[in-house]
C-alpha cells in the first residue's frame, strides 16, 4: 500500500523550487491517494480476481498477452505448447478409459461423434445409393434409362434435378424453422421427413416404366426436403452443444469446436462407405447368374434397390425416437440467446442486422460453398475416364463400385485429417480451405491442357493419383470447412438460417454442374472446372473470417453490442485483425480492438449478468428453468469475484501485496496501477 500513497515532499522540495515552511517533520504527514488516470482499464485486483475467465491460459501468455498478438515465432512456440499439452491429457485420459474399460473410448466416440451425425450418415448412405443405382437402372430398363424411347428424358432427367430441389428447399425452409421453432423440432421433423421419404422411394411403383419414374423423382424430392434440413440443424446443434454451460468463454469450446462439428459432419463419409458395401453385397447376392457381372436381371435390380432403400428406414426411424426423446436440451443455447434479447418466435431484427453487419460473411460462406459443389460433382469426371483405360470390364457395375469404394476411404482420410488440423491455430479453418481450393484447381488444370495424355495408357496413372488427391483435399479443405464456417461466424438468433442459406447457394452449385455437364464434353469439363477453385481460393482469402481459436460466447458478446446499435463500444478479441477478413479490415471494422478496455468492459458485462441472475433468484416467481441457469452460469464465480460483485473488501492476496509495496508514486500514475485502497473503481460499491 505504501507505494501507492504519495507523501507530501514540503521539508525536501526540488531544486529550484522555494521550500515552503510547515513546521517540524513529525512523522505524520498526511498522505492522498494516487490520482486516477482513467476508469476504462482494470485495476491490478481485478485483473488477478478475473484473470481464470477473462484470460485463460489456452489463449492468453503469463503477461495477459493474445495469441494472435504475439509475433511469429512466439506465436508458434505458444500454440505448440497448448497443442502439445492438450494431446497429451487427451492421451492420458483415453488410456485412463481404456484401463477401465477398452470399449469405453468407442462409447465415447460414438456418443460424441457418431450420434451427433447419424442423420448425416442415414442422408449420406442414401443418396450414395441413388447415384450408385442410376448405371443399374441404366442397363436393367435400358428402354428408360438409357435410351429412352418408352420414358420421357425430361422425366429421367427430373430425377437428379428434384432430388437437389428438395434439397435446396430443405436448406433454407428447416434452417429458417431451427431458428423459429427451436433446434429440437428441427431435428426431429428432419428425422420424420426422411424417414417417410424412405419408405416412399422403398415402395415407389408405377403401372408403366415412366410412372414409376415420375413416382420415384417426387419421391426424392420429399425425401431431399429432410437431407437438406440436415445441413443447418446438424451443424449448429453439434456446435452449441460443444459449448458448455456456465463459462464466459469455454477451453472445449476454443480448442476442439471444429473438431467435434467436423467429426459429426464426416458420417456422411461413412454413409457412403457402408452404401458401397451394402449394394456390392446385394448384387451379387440377388444377380445369382454371374455373380454380380453383366448383364444384371430385372429381379437383381429391383431387390438390390428397394433392400438398399428399406435398411437406411430402419436406421431413420430409431432416430426419430432418439431426437424426440435424448435431445430434450437441443434448443437451450438458442433459448438462451432469444430470452436475452426478449425475443419469441423468429428474431427478424437480427436477421436484418446480419445482413447489414455480416454481409461480407455471407457472400464468402454461400460463395465458397457454390465453388466447392461445382468440385465436388466435378470429381467423378475423373473416375470414368481412367476405368476406361486400366479395366479389363470397364462395363461392370462392380469395378465402377469398387473403385468408388477406394476413393470414399481417399475421402474418409480427408475428412479425419480436417478434423486432426481445423482447430490448429497456425493453420486453421481458413488457411484449409485456401490450401484445398488450390490444390484442386491444380489437380483439374493439369490434365485440363495434357488431355490425351493424362487419358492414355502412358499417363492413366498419373491422372488417377491427381483424382484421388483433389478427393482427399477436397474434403481435408473447402468441403469440410464450408460446413462449419456457415453457422460459425453468424449469431445464435440466425445461424442456423444462415447456415440453410449458405448450403443452398452452394447446392445451386451442384445444380449448375449437373446441367451444364449435359452440354459439354468431357475435355471441356477439364477446361471449366478449374477456374471455380481459382474462384473459390480467391473469395475465401478476402471475405471468409477465419475465427479459429475464438469461442461462440465471446462472438456473442460482440453481437450484443451491434444488437444495441454501439459496435464501437466493442474492443474484444472478436475484432481482431486474426479472426476478420481481410474485407471486414479494409472497411475498418477492427479498429476499435482496445485489449486493456476489453478487459475493464468483460468485468462490466459479467457483473450485469451477474446482477441480472440475482434479481431473478430474489424474484418470487423465478421459475425452475431460471434456477438451474443460475448454478450452471455461476461455476466459475469464485468468492473474490462475488465479493466484488457485492462491493464488499477485497483481502489482497500476498502476491499483489508485495506488487503493491514494490510500486512507488510514478507508477500509480499508469493505466495499469490505477487503484484505491480497496481495488474497486469510482461508482462502484466501497466498504472501506
Amino acid at each position: 500500500m505504501a507505494g501507492h500513497l504519495r507523501r507530501h515532499h514540503e521539508h525536501a522540495p526540488p531544486i529550484g523550487e522555494l521550500p515552503v515552511p510547515h513546521g517540524p517533520e513529525t512523522g505524520r504527514e498526511h498522505l492522498h491517494y494516487p490520482r486516477r488516470a482513467s476508469t476504462n482499464y482494470a485495476t491490478d485486483y481485478e485483473k488477478e480476481i478475473f484473470a481464470h475467465l477473462l484470460q485463460p491460459d489456452d489463449s492468453y501468455t503469463p503477461e495477459g498477452v493474445y495469441w494472435a498478438d504475439l509475433p511469429w515465432s512466439q506465436r508458434l512456440t505458444f500454440v505448440n505448447k497448448v497443442s502439445s499439452a492438450e494431446t497429451r491429457d487427451e492421451l492420458r485420459t483415453i488410456w485412463a478409459m481404456f484401463k477401465k474399460d477398452p470399449l469405453s473410448p468407442l462409447s465415447w466416440y460414438f456418443r460424441n461423434s457418431v450420434l451427433p451425425g447419424a442423420g448425416l450418415l442415414l442422408e449420406g448412405y442414401v443418396l450414395f445409393s441413388i447415384g450408385n443405382l442410376e448405371p443399374l437402372f441404366a442397363k436393367v430398363w435400358e428402354s428408360c434409362w438409357g435410351t429412352k424411347t418408352v420414358c420421357s428424358q425430361n422425366w429421367v432427367a427430373s430425377v437428379t434435378y428434384l432430388e437437389i430441389i428438395g434439397i435446396m428447399l430443405g436448406q433454407t425452409g428447416v434452417g429458417i424453422i431451427g431458428d423459429w421453432i427451436g433446434r429440437r423440432f428441427g431435428l426431429i421433423q428432419d428425422a420424420v421427413v426422411m424417414f417417410l421419404g424412405l419408405l416412399l422411394l422403398t415402395g415407389s411403383w408405377g403401372v408403366t416404366l415412366q410412372g414409376w419414374v415420375i413416382l420415384y423423382a417426387f419421391s426424392l424430392l420429399f425425401y431431399g426436403i429432410g437431407v437438406g434440413g440436415e445441413y443447418p440443424i446438424t451443424a449448429t446443434s453439434s456446435m452449441e452443444n460443444a459449448v458448455s454451460a456456465g463459462r464466459l468463454s469455454t477451453r472445449d469450446d476454443r480448442l476442439h469446436r471444429g473438431r467435434k462439428v467436423t467429426l459429426a459432419f464426416l458420417m456422411q463419409g461413412w454413409g457412403q462407405f457402408f452404401n458401397q458395401i451394402v449394394l456390392t453385397v446385394l448384387l451379387v447376392i440377388f444377380n445369382r447368374k454371374t455373380g454380380g457381372e453383366p448383364p444384371y436381371t430385372e429381379f437383381a435390380a429391383q431387390y438390390t434397390f428397394r433392400i438398399s432403400f428399406a435398411i437406411p428406414a430402419i436406421g431413420t426411424l430409431w432416430l426419430v425416437y432418439y431426437r424426440a426423446f435424448k435431445m430434450k436440451s437441443a434448443s437451450k443455447q438458442l433459448d438462451q440467446a432469444k430470452k436475452k434479447a426478449n425475443v419469441t418466435g423468429y428474431d427478424v431484427k437480427s436477421l436484418k442486422t446480419t445482413f447489414s453487419n455480416f454481409g461480407g460473411r455471407l457472400f464468402a460462406t454461400s460463395a465458397g460453398w457454390f465453388f466447392n459443389d461445382v468440385f465436388f460433382y466435378g470429381n467423378k469426371l475423373f473416375q470414368s475416364q481412367f476405368i476406361r483405360v486400366i479395366s479389363s470390364n470397364p462395363e461392370s457395375l462392380l469395378t465402377t463400385w469398387n473403385w468408388n469404394l477406394v476413393n470414399i476411404v481417399v475421402s474418409l482420410a480427408g475428412y479425419y485429417a480436417a478434423a486432426l488440423l481445423i482447430d490448429n491455430k497456425m493453420y486453421g479453418r481458413k488457411m484449409m480451405q485456401q490450401v484445398g481450393f488450390l490444390v484442386c484447381f491444380l489437380a483439374f488444370v493439369i490434365p485440363a491442357f495434357k488431355y490425351d495424355y493424362f487419358t492414355s495408357p502412358a499417363g492413366i496413372h498419373s491422372f488417377q493419383a491427381l483424382y484421388f488427391l483433389s478427393s482427399f483435399f477436397n474434403q481435408f479443405g473447402p468441403n469440410s470447412v464450408s460446413f462449419l464456417v456457415a453457422g460459425e461466424v453468424y449469431p445464435t438468433q440466425v445461424r442456423a438460417s444462415a447456415h440453410g442459406f449458405s448450403a443452398m447457394i452452394g447446392k445451386m452449385g451442384a445444380l449448375l454442374a449437373s446441367v451444364l455437364y449435359n452440354y459439354i464434353d468431357t475435355k471441356t469439363k477439364f477446361m471449366v472446372v478449374p477456374w471455380f477453385g481459382l474462384a473459390g481460393m480467391l473469395v475465401t482469402f478476402v471475405w471468409l473470417p477465419d475465427t479459429t481459436g475464438l469461442d461462440l460466447k465471446e462472438q456473442e458478446r460482440r453481437w450484443q453490442y451491434i444488437l444495441q446499435g454501439k459496435p464501437e463500444e466493442y474492443h474484444g478479441i472478436a475484432i481482431h485483425p486474426q479472426h476478420l477478413s481481410l474485407w471486414e479490415r479494409w472497411t475498418g471494422v477492427g479498429k476499435s480492438y482496445h485489449p486493456a478496455l476489453d478487459m475493464k468492459a468483460k468485468i462490466r458485462d459479467m457483473r450485469a449478468e451477474w446482477e441480472e441472475r440475482e434479481a431473478v433468484r430474489g424474484a418470487s416467481d423465478a421459475d425452475v428453468e431460471s434456477a438451474d441457469l443460475d448454478v450452471e452460469d455461476e461455476e466459475d464465480i469464485t468468492q473474490d469475484i462475488r465479493n466484488y460483485f457485492n462491493g464488499q473488501t477485497p483481502v489482497i492476496s500476498d502476491s499483489l501485496k508485495k506488487e503493491k509495496l514494490q510500486g512507488n508514486s510514478s507508477a500509480s500514475d499508469s493505466p495499469d496501477r490505477i487503484s484505491d485502497s480497496s481495488g474497486i473503481g469510482p461508482g462502484e460499491k466501497t466498504a472501506l
